[in-house]
């Protein structure tokens, strides 16, 4: 009944990505024809540039999580870390949102290990940080930019970004709401939610005294957070559009946020709409803007489809090696 309930959840949100796609080809009229063509035509070392750099993302990412899971305490080689991390890479690209890759990866790392609840604690930290790094990317570069984006849609959507991320700090961080929030949840149904809630918030206050590891991890999430919009760029550039880069500094982080939102695979569809909704404001034509998000997409299958093959190359090498008996 439970796989049944997952794969009927997966088809649900294959559906509404086709249909968020659709809708978005008969709302704005774009032709498919015109868009391969526009795709076709894309400058090669742009383009290139643009792929070389989005690399560095998941490198930074990389760096991040692991820094956290030392700092836990869990030390493992780089080669069984790298196939976890892969690993949540590849399945980010069939799971609802990036967060879906996240569950693989705490999963694979946590039967490994036997450390479920630190392991669960890095991986939301991880994730945690990098909304942190987004929220540092967008308040410089709205106040740079103010001139630029005077939209009312624009600042709604980073007032709900800073305010959520305000709320999960305080949930987290502050005993007096926290004891709140968990006094809420007596109920028999929520007791399980409730242990979850209280392992990770025990297993996150071990990062409070750790203040050098906040501020290196907060250091590599804003880089990583800049790098997305400068691969971008160089897409935007490859297909000619020639904007000032500070739109992409204020869209990409709010673009990404939103698309967190498990309600499509791998953000497919809703990634694209937003692409075209946000890159309006700053005058690039529908179909341009259409183009750059397919094609910073494909970054992103090109680099989960090698993240898949280092998960699968290693995967039974690491079972093995966890399975084997011990030594008479």
């Amino acid at each position: 009944m439970v796989n049944l309930k997952k794969i009927l959840s997966v088809l649900l949100r294959v559906s509404i990505s086709i249909l968020l796609l659709a809708l978005l080809f008969r709302i704005t009229g774009i032709d498919i024809r015109d868009l391969m063509n526009d795709i076709r035509g894309v400058n090669k070392l742009f383009l290139g540039t643009g792929f070389a750099v989005f690399f560095l993302a998941y490198l930074l990412g990389f760096l991040r999580w692991r820094m956290l899971l030392l700092a836990a305490g869990i030390n493992i080689s780089p080669k069984k870390l790298i196939s976890s991390f892969s690993g949540g890479i590849f399945f980010s690209i069939f799971l609802p949102s990036t967060i879906g890759g996240d569950v693989v990866r705490t999963a694979d790392l946590a039967e490994h290990t036997r450390k479920a609840k630190e392991v669960i604690a890095t991986v939301f930290l991880d994730r945690l940080s990098g909304y942190i790094g987004l929220v540092f990317v967008i308040l410089p570069a709205i106040l740079l930019g103010r001139e630029l984006v005077l939209d009312k849609v624009v600042f709604s959507s980073i007032a709900v970004i800073i305010g959520l991320l305000a709320i999960i700090l305080l949930v987290l961080f502050n005993s007096f709401i926290y004891s709140k929030i968990t006094r809420f949840l007596t109920t028999p149904g929520a007791e399980k939610v409730k242990e979850m809630i209280k392992d990770m918030h025990r297993e996150i206050h071990i990062f409070r005294h750790r203040r050098k590891i906040i501020v290196y991890n907060l250091l590599l999430s804003f880089l990583a957070q800049i790098i997305t919009p400068v691969s971008i760029y160089f897409i935007s550039l490859s297909l000619g559009v020639k904007i000032n880069f500070i739109y992409f500094l204020i869209f990409i982080p709010i673009i990404g946020a939103i698309t967190l939102l498990p309600v499509a695979i791998g953000g497919l569809g809703l990634r694209e709409s937003l692409f075209v909704v946000y890159f309006a404001k700053a005058g690039v034509i529908k179909q341009l803007a259409l183009a750059m998000s397919l094609l910073s997409f494909s970054f992103i299958v090109i680099y989960g489809a090698i993240g898949g093959l280092l998960y699968v190359f290693t995967v039974h090498h690491r079972r093995v090696q966890f399975n084997k008996p011990p030594a008479v």
